[in-house]
């Protein structure tokens, strides 16, 4: 919980947390209006996927252009243009008149988050190299509580009315706590690092993070998108539970993130992201035991495994010598997010031509391949 003071307590850190919270809560609460936009457009799952597709692509083609911009304009800077351009593409799809300019909207606004999300994970990688300290997990923290304030927010749905105007009260909200901290990060830029020619091994030890980093957003996101269904159909859980595995996964995960940093200052980097894939991989036995209660607390279980995973893997690879920390957050990222997408999409195949719980005995195989990788790393590191 220290970092977590650290960032309360000092205005240099809270400031690019809250960047961490505000790109959620502008993506969170265009989730939360998906049903209404559909709706509106009178379009269907397919259309919408690809429409989906298109806010994934606005991020993925930033992701490479994101180390350019950083190093061009200075981490701090570009991290304040992030805020701005998100701010202002938040509001495009919920005005989108017709599809085709959704699809536009939407990419635009995966663009500008692309762009804040290389931005503030390397702003925070750099100023712990600055101060020597660690808030990373905390940072990441706020993102998640982002995602809780988005859904206390839904509860005015009802009241407010219309999407936009929710939107926009958000944006509003959301930017005006920026204007009052960004002026504690604009002008921070990142060290310079003496690069070195390109050579395997180099590649190596990011290739290895990129791995795990696919693997780990994965399985976030197959447990976010399936949690609930396989409580359901699996466990033949009660209606009124099919949503608690989805609930422990989200809490444990803000929980962990906000106690992982002290945990990494006490044991490293490759350790604590071990003892993550351990948690999971312990979660992944309880949830596949078949018993509904001990699914929920294995899906607990698993988000407490993951929550310290990923903030990780942003800090170590912006710290693997020899590659400035914007490119090697970037290449974490674009993996990452890969996974994120491609690993739900492939588990439904997955349960379509086998079982929901086949699924899951795939995600346990990749919690176990994660510990596996981190022997990789831990002698890489040593050398």
């Amino acid at each position: 919980m220290k970092s977590l003071f650290l960032i309360i307590s000092n205005p240099r850190y809270f400031g690019p947390a809250w960047v961490f919270a505000s790109l959620n809560i502008w993506f969170g609460t265009w989730a939360v209006y998906i049903p209404a936009v559909k709706e509106k457009l009178g379009i269907d799952k397919a259309d919408l996927g690809i429409a989906i597709f298109c806010l994934a692509l606005g991020v993925f083609t930033l992701f490479p252009l994101a180390p350019k911009i950083i190093n061009k304009l200075g981490v701090g800077r570009a991290t304040w243009i992030g805020v701005l351009t998100s701010s202002v593409t938040a509001l495009f799809p919920l005005l989108a008149p017709n599809y085709y300019m959704l699809m536009i909207s939407l990419f635009f606004f995966g663009a500008s988050n692309g762009l804040t999300d290389i931005s503030m994970n390397t702003l925070v990688t750099e100023i712990e190299k600055e101060d020597k300290q660690n808030f990373m997990s905390a940072a990441h923290g706020f993102f998640s509580l982002g995602g809780v304030l988005v859904g206390l927010g839904s509860f005015l749905i009802p009241v407010i009315g219309n999407p936009a105007l929710h939107m926009g009260i958000n944006v509003v909200l959301v930017l005006f706590v920026n204007l009052i901290f960004y002026k504690k990060y604009i002008k921070i830029v990142s060290a310079p690092v003496e690069k070195e020619p390109f050579n395997i091994k180099i590649f190596k030890p990011l290739f290895l993070l990129g791995v795990v980093s696919f693997v780990a957003f994965g399985s976030e996101g197959a447990i976010i998108d399936w949690s609930s269904l396989y409580l359901k159909e699996v466990t033949i859980a009660p209606e009124m539970l099919i949503g608690s595995g989805f609930l422990a996964f989200s809490t444990t995960m803000t929980l962990g993130r906000f106690l992982g940093d002290g945990i990494s200052a006490k044991i490293g980097s490759v350790k604590i992201v071990a003892l993550g894939s351990l948690i999971a991989v312990l979660g992944y036995i309880m949830v596949l035991s078949g018993n509904t209660f001990l699914a929920i607390i294995g899906f607990a279980l698993n988000g407490l495994g993951f929550s310290v995973i990923v903030p990780e893997l942003f800090r170590i690879g912006g710290n693997v010598k020899g590659i400035e920390s914007a490119q090697g957050v970037s290449f974490i990222a674009g993996s990452g997010y890969s996974g994120f997408l491609v690993g739900p999409v492939v588990l439904g195949f997955l349960a379509e031509s086998a079982s929901l719980k086949h699924s899951f005995y795939a995600l346990l195989g990749c919690a176990l391949l994660v510990f596996a990788t981190t022997f990789i790393l831990r002698r890489n590191k040593s050398r």
